[in-house]
């Protein structure tokens, strides 16, 4: 099994900032508790997008590229994601998150 890096993007309405962040401090902790992600710890950053609006970024492990599906099966992690997503909102055509899977790749150049 080949761990798989994800980058979590969440836009959390405004006002509900706090809510997620506690959601988010379960997030990865229930996922290496199952056995989903690896133990390299998560990353999280908060940003803004348009007009201010709130963005939050989480970068984590899978263990493998199956992992992500069979989160969808585990109570523990829906008690987390169900939340998760009424808190969010669609944003100029976005959805209210994306989960974009990436590979690390290696860029050689001089400084």
């Amino acid at each position: 099994m080949k761990p798989e890096t994800v980058i979590c993007l969440y836009r959390v309405k405004a006002g509900n900032e706090r809510k997620f962040t506690r959601l988010l401090e379960r997030h990865w902790p229930t996922l290496r508790a199952l056995g989903l992600a690896t133990r390299k710890k998560a990353r999280h950053f908060r940003g803004a997008e348009e007009k201010g609006a709130p963005l939050f970024v989480e970068i984590f492990e899978w263990v493998s590229g199956e992992a992500s599906e069979r989160a969808h099966e585990h109570p523990e992690v829906a008690a987390i994601w169900e939340p998760m997503d009424a808190l969010c909102e669609s944003r100029a055509g976005k959805p209210n998150m994306e989960f974009p899977h990436v590979q690390p790749i290696e860029i050689r150049g001089r400084a």
